[in-house]
């Protein structure tokens, strides 16, 4: 019987899976070039997709630590060239492409993407200048989006204040690079719209290749800037390319510098622009005045020249309206009427005394019965009551009693003539009110000549 031979013996899979990866260390540098399909981000930061040809495919991973650091993420159908390693996972028995860094390989077919975006957008009117609002002229405070850290937000802080300095700058902080910008900063915008601070609002990087600016050519970046409600600077530094945040904006500038400039005037010609308007103003008032004091000391020497005579012709006409205006008053009326049925009080009295006299004396010599008297005092009773009675009606025509219903007197407060016209009156001339009971001092507020209240 033959013996096995005892010096060969299995291995185990630990040892199997030790040696696939010894056997994979010429592998820890490649170059590979392939299609992007499957991306996916994992709960902890890291991204695993498949990178495929039209024969094979091998799965790949981003670490978080490097997905943070490129220019870019790989996206479902794009070609790009992965540099990184091949490494083996024995616990599950994967075999992986780790990237450590990619470029694209199509950059012909990105542009054409970006071309369909691009047509989309403008049949939406995303880049009419219609829509895009101009900037305010001296905004109180101005909004920067960019990356906290380097030259850039420098520059843009140390451009505002030479020109107008103490001007409030609020700075969101954002990525301007990699595959969490387009993300970073349409957040950005969104905080600084919900905040309502800003008049104005910049965002800002310092240039940089296709694929370090691919962010702002996202969608995402782009609807942020459509919806803001604040007007909108791009400076993304010196580039041949447009991005699709240019071309929305409300405007665009090539450099951080520029986008200074044109936020903020110098605050030094502002002051002296207003200093000589200032000038200007008082210049022209003071000119003026001068013609103004010139025409008044002209009418002066008129009336002067018109002498004496003149003024005393006129004074004699107000003298006369004045008469004429106290005469036609409804108090002197009312007051000679008053004195006219007082005298006819007074005759009817004396008519009434010397018949009841006359006829007393009659029926004392004629020693008449005692029903002639009693005739005769039902006459004087008759006539006293007619008396009473033209007395009430006198009374009820008198001013006291007219007030008394609610009417009123209304005089000049200066001249005291009765007013019985509202032409005779203008806006604030103070007016005094005579009531039943007490007096009103007013003022007129309104004038109105059509006869309706």
């Amino acid at each position: 019987m033959e013996q096995p031979d005892t010096s060969y013996r299995p291995w185990s899979v630990s040892e199997l899976a030790r040696e696939i990866r010894s056997e994979l260390s010429p592998l820890t540098r490649v170059l590979v070039k392939g299609e992007v399909s499957g991306m996916n981000r994992w709960t902890s930061g890291h991204y695993g997709f498949t990178v495929k040809d039209a024969g094979a495919q091998i799965g790949a991973v981003v670490w978080a630590d490097t997905a943070r650091r490129l220019p870019i993420l790989p996206e479902d159908g794009h070609e790009f060239i992965f540099k990184g390693k091949v490494d083996f996972w024995p616990k599950t028995g994967q075999l992986r492409l780790v990237v450590d860094s990619l470029e694209f390989d199509d950059i012909g077919k990105m542009r054409a993407e970006l071309e369909k975006l691009k047509h989309r957008l403008e049949e939406e009117g995303a880049f009419d200048s219609a829509r895009k609002r101009p900037l305010p002229f001296l905004p109180r405070v101005v909004a920067l989006i960019t990356s906290p850290t380097g030259a850039v937000i420098h520059d843009l802080q140390q451009t505002i204040w030479e020109r107008f300095p103490n001007l409030e700058v609020l700075v969101y902080p954002t990525q301007v690079q990699g595959p969490g910008a387009p993300s970073s900063v349409a957040g950005a915008m969104r905080r600084c719209n919900e905040d309502g601070l800003a008049e104005v609002v910049i965002i800002a990087r310092g240039g940089g290749s296709f694929e370090e600016l691919y962010g702002f050519n996202t969608e995402v970046v782009v609807r942020a800037i459509l919806a803001s409600r604040i007007p909108v600077i791009t400076a993304l530094g010196h580039t041949s390319d447009r991005t699709l945040a240019d071309m929305v904006a409300d405007v665009e500038c090539r450099t951080p510098t520029a986008a200074g400039e044109r936020v903020v005037p110098i605050k030094a010609e502002l002051l002296a622009m207003l200093n000589e308007r200032d000038r200007r103003v008082r210049r022209e008032a003071e000119l003026r005045i001068s013609a103004l004091r010139t025409a008044l000391n002209g009418r002066r020497d008129r009336v002067d020249r018109a002498g004496p005579q003149s003024m005393s012709l006129r004074e004699g006409r107000l003298l006369r309206a004045w008469a004429d205006l106290s005469r036609l008053s409804p108090l002197a009326q009312m007051n000679r009427r008053l004195s006219e049925l007082s005298d006819r009080r007074n005759r009817v009295e004396v008519c009434a005394t010397t018949a009841l006299r006359s006829r007393s004396l009659a029926i004392a010599g004629l020693r008449a019965p005692e029903r002639a008297r009693g005739a005769l005092n039902q006459k004087f009773h008759t006539l006293r009551l007619g008396l009473v009675q033209r007395e009430s009606r006198v009374r009820a025509l008198s001013p006291e009693a007219v007030l008394a219903r609610g009417y009123s007197i209304t005089h000049d407060a200066k001249t005291g003539a009765v007013l019985t016209d509202s032409s005779q009156t203008t806006p604030g001339q103070r007016i005094r009110v005579r009531l039943a009971i007490g007096v009103l001092e007013a003022g007129v507020l309104g004038v109105t000549n059509d006869g309706n209240d």
